[in-house]
């Protein structure tokens, strides 16, 4: 159970004093508390873990500071979208923000290789008005002898060049726990010009215990991809792990499944799983068309596979999109092939436009055919 108190309740108050001196008293009831500071206003929420079966929601409702009580499913219990449940589903980081409602394009390198490559995607994406990339540094491959990424000696030079180039957040994989220090020590190193997005790769879903470990920082959003094997249900409940542990900043990304099925692409396409995402949960759903086509393969008309699957998928909702770009393909050090160049940007970008145009207008369709219904 869940009690949604009063935007900007006071901790001293004398009715927050009042809840929480009740819900002590609570036989066989822990409570943990999740507060989100936003621009407006700070939403706290109490939940209720244990056996909460027997207490009535309008009893709870009625409590000092208590503005609403969601009951909760036994699935997804802290990021799932409960029965009558529209809290919002949202974070705000380094000042974007972040919900179901949004959409942010990370254009980047997949693995981070020279200096001067770094600051031209950067300077490219400064051109044309993004705040976002993607930037690997630390890259786990199939292939041992595979290139694996500088680590953190790239990190100063990329978290400066984004400094420069007014990029707020960057988009970056870590495997280890000790990542995240390197990553906290850089951005101190120079001066915190930027913000991170951790994010957790396909091969990780399930590495519980680096999920917690990612999960008990609330310094960082986390941006956690589908695992390429498993269920939906279960790559969902990887996202709860963090969750659970105190991270509520998490992102939730379809990359494609691994199956023969999806020849002749990297991955078969899972973009269909976007609304059923939001659906279930309130999690931002990511889409990494790069990733799960793998290709420059182009349609007669001549319109890349990449751009056809990612239209698919901001036309299902989505609400960011993590795709590969390089100054010079040929010679990255990471899935050149499927990069796109930087001359083509801005056409990606306005192919995007166009179709979250598409989306918005679809939205409104319902939405009026809804009204129109019901009337």
């Amino acid at each position: 159970m869940i009690l949604i108190l009063t935007p900007n309740i006071d901790p001293e108050s004398n009715e927050y004093r009042q809840l929480m001196e009740h819900l002590s008293s609570l036989p066989n009831i822990q409570t943990r508390l999740h507060r989100e500071v936003g621009t407006q206003q700070t939403l706290t929420e109490v939940y209720l873990v244990g056996d909460t079966t027997q207490l009535s929601v309008e009893d709870m409702q009625s409590l000092p500071g208590v503005e609403r009580v969601v009951r909760v499913s036994e699935e997804y219990r802290v990021l799932g979208r409960h029965r009558n449940d529209n809290r919002p589903t949202f974070f705000i980081y380094n000042g974007l923000h972040f919900g179901q409602d949004s959409l942010h394009v990370f254009a980047g390198l997949c693995a981070v290789d020279t200096p001067e490559h770094v600051e031209r995607m950067m300077k490219a994406l400064q051109e044309n008005g993004q705040v976002c990339t993607r930037m690997g540094a630390y890259k786990p491959r199939t292939n041992p002898y595979s290139f694996q990424g500088h680590g953190k000696s790239c990190l100063p030079y990329v978290f400066e060049l984004a400094g420069k180039y007014g990029i707020k957040v960057i988009a970056m994989e870590v495997t280890h726990e000790t990542h995240i220090d390197e990553i906290r020590e850089a951005l101190d190193l120079t001066g915190n010009p930027t913000g991170i997005m951790l994010q957790i790769g396909t091969r990780n879903t399930q590495n519980f215990e680096l999920l917690k470990k990612v999960g008990r920082q609330q310094e960082f959003p986390v941006l956690l991809k589908r695992g390429f094997g498993i269920t939906l249900e279960e790559s969902l409940n990887a996202a709860e792990y963090l969750a659970s542990e105190g991270n509520r900043k998490v992102i939730f990304g379809l990359r494609g499944m691994k199956t023969n099925m999806g020849d002749p692409h990297r991955n078969f396409v899972d973009f269909a799983h976007v609304p059923v995402v939001k659906r279930l949960t309130r999690m931002p759903v990511c889409i990494d068309p790069s990733h799960s086509v793998g290709t420059r393969a182009a349609d007669p008309d001549g319109i890349l596979d990449i751009m056809h699957v990612t239209a698919q998928g901001i036309v299902a909702g989505a609400n960011m999109v993590l795709v590969d770009f390089h100054p010079d393909p040929k010679k990255a050090l990471v899935d050149g092939p499927q990069a796109l160049r930087l001359e083509e940007l801005p056409y990606f970008l306005e192919d995007v436009r166009i179709a979250r145009e598409a989306y918005e207008k679809r939205v409104a369709l319902t939405r009026e055919f809804r009204e129109n219904s019901s009337s």
